[in-house]
C-alpha cells in the first residue's frame, strides 16, 4: 500500500522593498506580521496610559541613536532624527510612519524645580536586541536620560499587566565587550 501526501502549496504576496526591488512573502506570514504589529501598537497605548496614570508627562520620542559611522561601529555615537517611512498601497494610497524612534517614549516628571527625564522602550516579551542594548548604554552614558525602563507584558489570569524593568538590571548581565566605551 502506498501513501501519497498532497503537495504543499504556498500562496505568496508580492511586496516592494524600499529600494524598489520585488519581494515575495507567504500570505500566512504576512498576516501574522500584521497581527503582531497591531498587538504591539495596542500594548504601546496601554503603557502610555499607565505612565500617565502614574503622573508622568509622556511623549513619543522621534530621535534615534546612530552608533555606526561609515559602516563601522564607533564609540562616538550621535542622536539623529528617525527616518520617516512612506509605504504605498496601490496607486495613490500610502501611509507615513513617523514614530519609529528609540526608545519609544520620553517621560517627564517634575521634582521641585527640576524635571526627571526617562526613556521607555516597549517590548511585549521584555527582551532587547544587542543593538538596542548598545543604544541604551550610550543614552545613559551621555546623560540623555537619567533612567531607561523596559515595559513588558505580564499576563495574570485573563488580564494583561505592564511590568517595568530598569535597564541597569539588564546591563549587569551584559558582557564587557558589548558595552560602548569612551
Amino acid at each position: 500500500m502506498e501513501l501519497k501526501s498532497p503537495e504543499k502549496e504556498f500562496e505568496f504576496e508580492t511586496r516592494f522593498n524600499e529600494d524598489g526591488s520585488i519581494k515575495f512573502v507567504r500570505k500566512k506570514d504576512a498576516e501574522k506580521g500584521r497581527e503582531n504589529k497591531r498587538r504591539g501598537g495596542t500594548f504601546e497605548l496601554k503603557v502610555r496610559r499607565d505612565l500617565e496614570e502614574r503622573g508622568w508627562i509622556v511623549d513619543k520620542w522621534s530621535n534615534n541613536v546612530e552608533l555606526e559611522v561609515g559602516g563601522r561601529r564607533s564609540e562616538v555615537g550621535r542622536i539623529v532624527p528617525c527616518r520617516r517611512v512612506f509605504k504605498r498601497f496601490g496607486v495613490g494610497k500610502g501611509v507615513m510612519t513617523i514614530g519609529t524612534g528609540f526608545p519609544d517614549f520620553v517621560a517627564f516628571d517634575r521634582r521641585d524645580n527640576l524635571f526627571e527625564v526617562i526613556g521607555v522602550e516597549v517590548k511585549t516579551n521584555g527582551t532587547l536586541s544587542r543593538e538596542e542594548k548598545l543604544k541604551c548604554c550610550w543614552l545613559l552614558e551621555y546623560g540623555i536620560f537619567s533612567q531607561i525602563l523596559i515595559a513588558s507584558k505580564v499576563k495574570e489570569r485573563n488580564r494583561v499587566r505592564v511590568e517595568y524593568l530598569d535597564f541597569l538590571e539588564i546591563k549587569k548581565g551584559m558582557r564587557a565587550s558589548q558595552e560602548v566605551r569612551d
